[in-house]
């Protein structure tokens, strides 16, 4: 039961809970992911431009001290090229390369590469273009992610005598430039984090109060007038709870006193129509009437017994307001009962021009627990409603069969049916259908719900296929 109770607890909350992830959350995930994204290049961006800034300096710096060389012979030159790359002193962060115009190492702060080319194209554009160059990527060689600055070095004709090449790994730095995006990724998880916690707590508080008063508004549209809601806060939600407390109140108040009225001018009419029908009756026991009179006398006592029908109605209307209804239970042939009321209702459809055709069960029915006499007003009154709604029918047919469980009596009618508009709406108290022109007091159906349900079972009105309407009432086995 609990575990029913939290599932539609959930379901109901999907509505708000998913606008809300639409609506804020989604766009909070986003803004935080871009910004992690852009903030991770940006950092990759100025880490990169900070380490060739670095390495193309050093690389100015170097062709203009070689250019004081720039008179010396190939092999003075050489022999420079090899002293200053010993004396290199940033070895152990990059690699100082002297390369000839052809594209191969001549020496290298790493030791001699005996002629091995390093691929890249910035050795070339150097020697092509006689300025720096620069170079980011995987070596040819080894497939290591590396960076490259390249600049000429001349004679003082001008004619290129080689290239000066500072090369750099980037496994450090890409090693370094991930632990920030990691970083900035854990520190975008803890804020979405405690924004989802935030706004489930602010959404929460929002939500369960309303959840409160959907279940109370709800109760209240069931029936139970006058029943009130906690209220704990005093923001607009207060003010809401406060006005359906208000407004349960005064439709208790007026059901109240709706009740009372209608108990008090139903029995004020009893004594009357009583009055009334005894006289209609004694009337026609008469043999002195003319046939106009007796004509008139017959429509004053179908009139009165149709009125008295009306006020029993009432009356049971506000016994089951003010909780005076009940039931005497006992186990009961619900066969047997049925037929008694066939038989007592057969005549009277014979007397209006209609047939009553009863389909008895192929089996023997087991015992119901019931009020015969409530459950004979049940059959009474759909028989009526049958008769009255669906008189061009002429027919109606009552049909009684069993499961394991229950037994069911269908009661099947030929006429215009029930608009299926009106359908969910039969059972209401004081619903009566536009099309229909019969007249009732629209309680009827809902007296017998009440008697149905208090007796276990379900009453179960449609439309039968071909046509008409088909009640069921569905009653278990004790």
């Amino acid at each position: 039961m609990a575990g029913r109770t939290k599932r539609q607890k959930r379901k109901k909350l999907g509505g708000i809970q998913r606008r809300w992830l639409v609506n804020i959350v989604s766009w909070v995930v986003l803004l935080v992911v871009v910004c992690v994204f852009a903030g991770a290049l940006a950092i990759a961006s100025y880490y990169y431009s900070n380490m060739r800034y670095s390495m193309e300096a050093k690389a100015r710096a170097t062709a203009d001290f070689f250019r004081g060389y720039s008179n010396l012979s190939y092999n003075e030159y050489y022999e420079t090229c090899v002293t200053f790359t010993q004396s290199f002193e940033d070895k152990n962060f990059m690699e100082l390369q002297f390369i000839n115009p052809d594209g191969s190492v001549v020496v290298s702060s790493y030791g001699q590469w005996s002629g091995q080319q390093p691929g890249t194209p910035d050795i070339t554009e150097a020697v092509k273009r006689q300025k720096l160059t620069y170079f980011s990527g995987r070596n040819p060689r080894t497939g290591e992610r590396i960076m490259a600055v390249s600049t000429p070095v001349r004679y003082i004709d001008g004619e290129v005598i080689g290239v000066l090449r500072y090369v750099t790994s980037l496994r450090v730095a890409d090693r370094q430039i991930l632990w920030v995006v990691v970083l900035a990724v854990l520190i975008g998880a803890v804020f979405i984090t405690l924004i989802l916690l935030s706004n489930k707590f602010f959404i929460r508080s929002i939500l369960d109060p309303v959840l409160d008063i959907t279940a109370t508004a709800k109760r209240i549209a069931a029936g139970s007038y006058g029943v009130q809601i906690q209220k704990k806060y005093d923001d607009e939600i207060g003010e809401l709870v406060s006005t359906i407390n208000d407004m349960s109140v005064k439709i208790g108040q007026a059901e109240k006193t709706q009740t009372e009225f209608i108990s008090s001018v139903s029995h004020e009419l009893r004594t009357p129509l009583t009055a009334i029908s005894g006289w209609g009756e004694t009337l026609l026991t008469s043999e002195n009437l003319d046939a106009e009179t007796r004509r008139g006398v017959v429509i004053i006592a179908r009139e009165a017994k149709r009125l008295t029908g009306m006020v029993e109605e009432l009356l049971e209307f506000t016994r089951i307001q003010d909780g005076r209804f009940n039931l005497n239970m006992e186990l009961l042939d619900i066969e047997s009962e049925l037929e008694d009321t066939i038989f007592t209702y057969q005549e009277l459809l014979r007397q209006d021009g209609m047939q009553l055709i009863y389909n008895p069960p192929e089996e023997e029915i087991p015992l119901v627990p019931g009020d015969p006499e409530r459950l004979k007003q049940v059959f009474l009154n759909i028989l009526d409603n049958a008769a009255k709604y669906a008189c061009d029918g002429k027919t109606i047919e009552v049909s009684v069969f069993s499961d394991t469980e229950a037994a069911t009596i269908q009661f099947r009618d030929h006429g215009p049916g029930i608009p299926d508009s009106e359908l969910p709406h039969v059972k209401e108290k004081f619903f009566k259908g536009e099309k229909h022109k019969a007249r009732g007091s629209g309680i009827g159906l809902a007296v017998c719900d009440e008697i149905v349900t208090r007796s276990g079972g379900t009453l179960t009105i449609g439309n039968a296929p071909g046509g008409g309407t088909l009640v069921s009432v569905r009653l278990p086995f004790a």
